[in-house]
């Protein structure tokens, strides 16, 4: 097995970047979902109930971020002062967080038509993951974990059966968002890894990661296309642990030592779940 491709997503729900090659830290890949944009009461916005931020695309720079709308009208926007460290929420969490400046968050809030502020995850900005499937360990503004793996595999096995069922178009891997992709692997075989060496660094699957509405837009549009994939995943990958419901698609993890990870490194199973994961 190896490494396929890397993904990171500098703006939380806003478009990924491809990479060849980038560090592992402990809050995941470096520069992903370090900045995020909320509504005027910091609370933070996503593609399931703001789908214009599928438009916004973001490259990292050493001063901050160039944001633009489908590709155009661009906008640079410096790392904010320490002075201007307020609360955001992001799910259940409260982050100390440095908000962005007036003319960047008035840019963004044309660009999705709504009130909207941008805040950024500097590294004395503190967040973990839940106790409750691993040891606490230090996290961006991802939805809950450091990093989430996909399989090609696994995408090509749900192909077939969209195609099957006659449901709709086959399902690019961008609709889930993954930060490292595997091939090589048997389809689904990722419910059975528990811990992962890739190149240098290794990681530990913690719990899968349980799939919504975003999976269901266009990646670079943000409109809802149809059911698909959530109507055939809730056909052939639906949780059955009582504590993780919900349909499922890919793993999240956590990191266990940092270091430089590239597209066609070796990927080895160092543990597994005899188990696997129970599904209904």
């Amino acid at each position: 097995m190896n490494v396929a491709s890397l993904h990171i997503y500098p703006v939380k729900s806003c478009r990924g970047i491809r990479l060849e090659r980038t560090f592992l830290e402990w809050r995941g890949l470096t520069r992903d979902r370090r900045w995020m944009i909320t509504d005027a009461n910091n609370h933070f916005l996503t593609q399931r109930n703001c789908g214009a931020l599928a438009r916004i695309g973001a490259q990292v720079t050493d001063a901050g971020l160039v944001l633009s709308v489908d590709g155009s009208n661009s906008i640079e926007i410096g790392f904010p002062s320490s002075h201007q460290r307020e609360a955001v929420t992001v799910w259940h969490d409260t982050v100390e967080a440095l908000r962005a400046s007036e003319i960047a968050e008035n840019w963004i809030s044309q660009a999705i038509g709504r009130d909207a502020r941008l805040f950024y995850m500097d590294d004395e900005a503190e967040r973990k993951t839940s106790a409750k499937w691993s040891e606490k360990t230090p996290v961006s503004f991802a939805d809950g974990y450091p990093v989430l793996v996909t399989s090609m595999s696994s995408l090509a096995a749900l192909n077939e059966d969209i195609r099957e069922s006659g449901n709709g178009e086959p399902i690019a891997m961008e609709r889930f968002r993954p930060n490292i992709v595997i091939d090589g692997a048997d389809p689904w075989a990722e419910d059975h890894w528990s811990r992962l060496q890739i190149g240098e660094v290794t990681i530990d699957l913690v719990k899968p990661c349980s799939r919504c509405i975003i999976t269901t837009r266009d990646p670079q549009t943000g409109e809802v296309t149809g059911r698909d994939p959530l109507k055939t995943l809730g056909q052939i990958r639906r949780s059955a642990h009582p504590d993780s419901p919900g349909v499922l698609f890919g793993w999240n993890a956590i990191v266990r030592n940092q270091g430089a990870v590239h597209v066609g490194d070796t990927v080895n199973v160092e543990s597994t779940r005899e188990d696997g994961w129970p599904l209904g």
